[in-house]
C-alpha cells in the first residue's frame, strides 16, 4: 500500500482517542483554549479516516515529544494547585455597589482579604472559581437590602457563614463541608435585610468540558461494545 493511501483508511476508536488525548494534553498546557478544543474534539469524534484526523493535531506535539522549555519569572497558577493561587498582594478589587443595578467579580481576579459589597434594590456576583487569594483566608462582607449577593465557590473551599438576616438570610448549605489540604477558607459575613446572600458550589467551565468528554467517551465505548 503506498503512502497516498494512507489519508483513505478508516480510522479506529483506538485512534480518535489518541488525538482526544494530544488535544487534552494541549488544553491543560494552554496550546489550546475551550473554545478550540471543543472544536476539535467535535471534528476528531466525527473523523472517520486518517486524512480528516491527520489536521487536528497538525500543530501541536504528540504523546512523549519534548518541545523546549520556557522560563518564566512566576509560574503560572493553573496547575500549581492550591498553593499556587494564593498570591498574597491587595487583591483585584475590595468592594462593590449595586443600587438599582448590578455587580460581578469573576474569572481570573485576585480575591483580597476583605471584599466589602452592597446590593441595595440590585444584585451581585462573587465567583471565585478561577481566582486567586490573597491570603490563605479571605472574607467577604455582604450587605443585601431589598437584593442578593451569590457568592460562587469551587469545591474544595471551606466555607464559613456568620452573616446576619432580618426578613432575609444567608445561606448555611455549603457549611461543614471539609476543605482540601492547603485550600483557603471562604468567610462570608454582612447583612441582609429583606435580601439574601446565596452560597453555591460549582465546577469551572473547564471541569464541566471534562466531565462532559468522558461521558462522551464512556458512550462511544459502550456504542463499540454493541451495548446498545
Amino acid at each position: 500500500m503506498t503512502d497516498d493511501a494512507l489519508p483513505d483508511l478508516r480510522a479506529s476508536d483506538a485512534d480518535r482517542e489518541r488525538v482526544a488525548g494530544i488535544l487534552r494534553d494541549a488544553v491543560a498546557e494552554g496550546r489550546l483554549d475551550m473554545a478550540e478544543f471543543e472544536e476539535r474534539l467535535d471534528a476528531t469524534y466525527q473523523a472517520r479516516t486518517y486524512g480528516e484526523l491527520v489536521p487536528i493535531t497538525r500543530d501541536l506535539p504528540a504523546a512523549g515529544v519534548t518541545v523546549p522549555a520556557v522560563s518564566l519569572s512566576k509560574d503560572p497558577a493553573t496547575g500549581a494547585g492550591w498553593p499556587g493561587r494564593i498570591v498574597g498582594g491587595e487583591g483585584s478589587s475590595t468592594w462593590a455597589v449595586a443600587v438599582m443595578s448590578g455587580f460581578q467579580r469573576k474569572g481570573h481576579w485576585t480575591m483580597p482579604r476583605r471584599f466589602t459589597c452592597l446590593a441595595f434594590w440590585g444584585g451581585g456576583e462573587i465567583d471565585l472559581r478561577e481566582a486567586n487569594f490573597a491570603d490563605r483566608e479571605v472574607e467577604i462582607n455582604a450587605i443585601a437590602i431589598m437584593g442578593g449577593v451569590d457568592v460562587i465557590v469551587p469545591p474544595g473551599v471551606e466555607v464559613v457563614v456568620r452573616g446576619i438576616g432580618i426578613m432575609g438570610g444567608f445561606d448555611h448549605r455549603e457549611e461543614g463541608v471539609p476543605g482540601e489540604p492547603g485550600a483557603p477558607r471562604v468567610i462570608v459575613t454582612g447583612f441582609a435585610f429583606w435580601g439574601g446572600v446565596g452560597v453555591q458550589r460549582k465546577v469551572t467551565r473547564a471541569e464541566k468540558q471534562r466531565l462532559k468528554e468522558e461521558r462522551r467517551r464512556e458512550k462511544l465505548e459502550r456504542r463499540s461494545n454493541g451495548e446498545y
